[in-house]
């Protein structure tokens, strides 16, 4: 029932990280505050398809 799902910085495009999710409990698009690299500071990442 876990689905992998990728996450993409919402100011860069850049697809930085990879994470699992259930799909029954949580069908909306995850958004998570994490690290981006290429800005150096924490910004907000959603998943993408």
């Amino acid at each position: 029932m876990r689905v992998m799902v990728t996450l993409a910085c919402t100011e860069t495009g850049d697809r930085n990280y990879t994470t699992t999710k259930n799909k029954k409990t949580h069908p909306e698009r995850m958004e998570m505050m994490k690290y981006c690299p290429r800005l150096r500071k924490h910004t907000l990442h959603r998943e993408t398809k």
